[in-house]
C-alpha cells in the first residue's frame, strides 16, 4: 500500500540533525554536541504552575487561540521586550511549539507553485513544509556574506512567484543575527510588494552582543512572527509556541490551527502563563551562562585554527571543516564519532549550502564542552 502514500510525503526525509543523532546515540562514552536542547531544567515555579493546573483539573479544551490570559501575557512580553504591539484577542495564537506555528503559517499563505526565499545554510524544518504545500523553496547562499541574509542577497531572487521570505534570526545553525539597519532595508524594499515575511524568532531572548530587533517593528502588516518558550525558558517538551500577525492574517491561520490541533495543551498553557509573568526574566541567568560558553568555545575553536564566525545569539557554532580534511561533512562527522567519540551535526543537514561545515551546540555543560573540544583538538592534530 505504500505506493498510495502522498508522493510529496514519500519524497521527504527526516531531519539530518535527528538522522545523525539517531545514528550515533547508542555509542558508549560519546560526547554529544548535536541537539539544541538546553541543559537547564524548566524553572521550578513554572513546573509548579503546571502541577497546579492538573490539581485544579484544568484539563479541558481551551479557546482555539489559547487562554486569553496567556495571549495577553504573550502580547505584553513582545511589546515590552521588542516594541511590537499586538491585540491579544485577535493577533496572537498559542501553538503546539514554534514548529506548529511555522506549519500553519505556511499552509495558510502558500499555494502550488509559489516560491519561498530562505538563507542557506538554514534549520531543516522549513523546506519540508514548503514542499508539502506544493510551493518551492529557494535557498540563497549566504556563506560568503558571513551568513548574513541582507537585502542585496535577497533582491536577485524575487520574482512574480515569490510569496514569502524567511528570516530566522538569531539563526540556527550559525548564531548570526541581522542588525536593525539590515532589517529596515529589507522592510523598506518589501513595503510596496505583496510578499510575506516569516520571522522565526525562537532564539530572540538568547542574544549576546546586541538586543534582538524584529522586522515586525518596521513591517508589521506583512510579517508573521514565530516565537515560543522552548529555548528561552528551557521548555522544549511543554510544546508552547506563539504566532503573532495582523488580524486579517491570523483569522485565517486560526482556521488551520483549529482543524490541526484544536488548541495547545491546557496544562502547558498555565505553565507558560507563569513563565511570561512571574518568570519573564527567567532567561537572563541562562543567557549569561550561554555567553560564557560561547566565549570559551570561540577561543578554543580559534586556537585550533578553525574558521568560525563568533555568533551573537542562540547556542551554536557553524564551523568550516579544514580544507586539509578530504571528507564531506557527513563523513567528517562520522569519522569524528568513530575516532574521537564526539558528535557534531554535519553541515549538509542545513541545506546544500551547509556542506563543508559542521554545527556544534554549546547547550550543554562546560565540563562536556571542555571534554568534547579536547577530543576535537586531538583529532585535528592527528
Amino acid at each position: 500500500m505504500e505506493h498510495l502514500v502522498n508522493q510529496k510525503v514519500r519524497d521527504l526525509e527526516i531531519s539530518g540533525i535527528r538522522k545523525f543523532f539517531n545514528l550515533v546515540s547508542h555509542i558508549d562514552d560519546l560526547i554529544s554536541l548535536t541537539i539544541g536542547q538546553p541543559d537547564f531544567p524548566t524553572p521550578e515555579h513554572v513546573k509548579k504552575a503546571g502541577i497546579q493546573a492538573i490539581e485544579d483539573n484544568f484539563t479541558s479544551y481551551t479557546h482555539n487561540a489559547g487562554i486569553l490570559e496567556l495571549r495577553e501575557a504573550a502580547c505584553n512580553f513582545v511589546a515590552e521586550r521588542y516594541g511590537i504591539h499586538y491585540k491579544p484577542e485577535s493577533e496572537v495564537i498559542v501553538t503546539m511549539g514554534a514548529s506548529e506555528a511555522i506549519d500553519i503559517a505556511f499552509r495558510t499563505i502558500l499555494t502550488e507553485g509559489m516560491e519561498v526565499i530562505l538563507p542557506g545554510p538554514i534549520y531543516p524544518g522549513y523546506e519540508p513544509i514548503i514542499r508539502l504545500c506544493g510551493a518551492i523553496p529557494v535557498h540563497v547562499d549566504v556563506t560568503q556574506n558571513q551568513f548574513r541574509f541582507t537585502l542585496e542577497m535577497i533582491k536577485p531572487f524575487i520574482n512574480d512567484k515569490t510569496r514569502c521570505i524567511v528570516l530566522p534570526y538569531p539563526s540556527n545553525p550559525t548564531g548570526v543575527s541581522l542588525t536593525e539597519k539590515e532589517l529596515q532595508e529589507i522592510a523598506s524594499y518589501l513595503q510596496e510588494r505583496n510578499i510575506f515575511v516569516l520571522a522565526d524568532e525562537i532564539y530572540s531572548e538568547l542574544t549576546f552582543d546586541q538586543s534582538h530587533k524584529s522586522i515586525a517593528s518596521f513591517l508589521k502588516e506583512k510579517t508573521i512572527v514565530i516565537n515560543g518558550l522552548s529555548k528561552s525558558h528551557s521548555m522544549t517538551g511543554w510544546r508552547i509556541g506563539f504566532l503573532f500577525a495582523p488580524e486579517n492574517i491570523t483569522k485565517h491561520i486560526l482556521k488551520v490551527h483549529q482543524y490541526n490541533v484544536s488548541c495547545a495543551n491546557s496544562i502547558a498553557q498555565k505553565a507558560a502563563l507563569e513563565a511570561l509573568t512571574k518568570g519573564i526574566d527567567d532567561a537572563l541567568p541562562m543567557k549569561k551562562e550561554y555567553e560564557g560558553r560561547r566565549d570559551y568555545c570561540f577561543d578554543r575553536l580559534h586556537s585550533m585554527g578553525l574558521s568560525v564566525i563568533k555568533p551573537d545569539g542562540a547556542f551554536y557554532f557553524f564551523v568550516k571543516i579544514p580544507s586539509s580534511i578530504p571528507l564531506n561533512s557527513f563523513d567528517f562527522a562520522l569519522e569524528l564519532v568513530n575516532k574521537s567519540k564526539v558528535a557534531v551535526v554535519p553541515g549538509s543537514a542545513f541545506s546544500e549550502y551547509g556542506e563543508g561545515y559542521f554545527r556544534l551546540s554549546y547547550a550543554c555543560s562546560m565540563e562536556t564542552l571542555e571534554l568534547g573540544l579536547d577530543r576535537i583538538e586531538k583529532y585535528l592534530k592527528k
